[in-house]
């Protein structure tokens, strides 16, 4: 590694948006503050990748594939290439869609790798029909896995299925949220939301199949005086979007698309609950603790959860939401409806979402990574 006077040059790879992943911008930013020069390698995915607002330096791959095989197999081609004609110090690997092309760098020029896993990869519902893809990555992942030195991830559940497997235990960094106190909500007036509505949010990136939110729209459906925003992308956004518009639900339910973290959090700090409704359907889902229930932690709003590990652990300790058996339409609009007609339970839960985002938070979920990255550039 490079003396102390030096910059140590680190490469984070990643296969999603770079402008908009909150979990690879943070730890990003923490290890910049280590006397690091970060670069995050990536894709090109929209007109948010034109701009250079970013505080780290970027290069973005242009893709003819969009998403499938050819995607992951041109995306892990260039990114090997790229590593192997570039100079490093660290690699970065976010995600099991990055990690053969960095690991084999890191062999070749023997260099320090961290593999940041996001999810639990090889559970994840789109590899549920399909064996033989979820093999190859199982593959990937067993070849590459057990000679990993350092390894962090997003839960306590992920970190045990891994140990189980591969007897190899992550770190835990969770994906807690930068304090967003200082950051002013949109007033109802500016969202043309009802002023006396429930206002509800859904937020996220990923809102794909078996996340609620075909199951939350028709649960609103039938209750009144609550609005919704859906805020953020997914594979089901514009699904959901039709679904509101044949059912005539356009003035009460609202769509904005991703946006950066601090125009996300104007919308969050706007509602009075936010709501994550993954159904245990797979093992990623039910071992995920999503980015959206610390953000609506940050922004003091009552949670509104499946009853999932470790989401339930948090709702429990903090006493800072309703956790719901399973995220169907009924049980969904029990929950809103119990908000909606008992101001003064919104409003205890609000507040102990407020104390829970005090250790709960990314100032202090941080200094994990601050020890785990001086204990290799040192």
């Amino acid at each position: 590694m490079p003396s102390h006077l030096e910059y140590t040059r680190v490469a984070f790879s990643v296969t999603n948006c770079i402008c908009n992943d909150q979990r690879v911008l943070k730890i990003a930013e923490t290890v910049s503050s280590l006397n690091c020069d970060v670069t995050i390698i990536g894709r090109k995915s929209g007109e948010c990748c034109n701009s250079d607002t970013l505080p780290f330096k970027t290069h973005r791959f242009n893709m003819i594939f969009k998403r499938g095989f050819l995607f992951y197999a041109f995306f892990n081609l260039r990114l090997l290439v790229f590593l192997l004609l570039h100079k490093y110090d660290l690699l970065v690997s976010n995600d099991l869609d990055t990690l053969l092309p960095a690991y084999l760098v890191s062999k070749l020029k023997n260099l320090p790798l961290v593999y940041d896993s996001h999810e639990y990869f090889t559970g994840v519902p789109e590899l549920l029909n399909r064996p033989f893809v979820r093999w190859i990555w199982k593959k990937i992942e067993k070849y590459i896995f057990p000679g990993l030195k350092h390894v962090m991830t997003v839960s306590d559940s992920i970190a045990i299925q891994y140990d189980k497997e591969y007897g190899i235990r992550p770190d835990v960094v969770r994906n807690c949220s930068i304090n967003s106190e200082d950051i002013t909500p949109f007033s109802r007036k500016e969202l043309d939301i009802n002023p006396v509505h429930l206002l509800l949010i859904l937020q996220g990136t990923g809102i794909n199949v078996d996340r609620g939110g075909l199951e939350l729209i028709d649960a609103v459906s039938f209750v009144d005086d609550v609005s919704l925003l859906i805020v953020g992308a997914g594979d089901h956004f514009e699904l959901l979007k039709e679904k509101v518009f044949m059912m005539g639900l356009t003035e009460r339910i609202k769509f904005v698309s991703k946006c950066p973290w601090q125009t996300l959090m104007r919308y969050t700090r706007s509602a009075d609950a936010g709501l994550s409704l993954d159904k245990n359907s797979n093992m990623n889902y039910n071992f995920s603790l999503p980015n959206k229930i610390f953000d609506y932690l940050s922004a003091g709003i009552t949670v509104i959860a499946t009853d999932l590990p470790e989401i339930s652990k948090i709702v429990n300790e903090f006493s800072c939401g309703i956790l719901i058996p399973e995220s169907t339409p009924e049980e969904i609009r029990k929950a809103i409806i119990r908000l909606r007609d008992n101001r003064d339970l919104n409003n205890d839960l609000k507040s102990n979402a407020v104390i829970a985002s005090r250790s709960l938070n990314w100032e202090i979920e941080s200094l994990k990574v601050v020890d785990l990255y001086k204990s290799i550039i040192t």
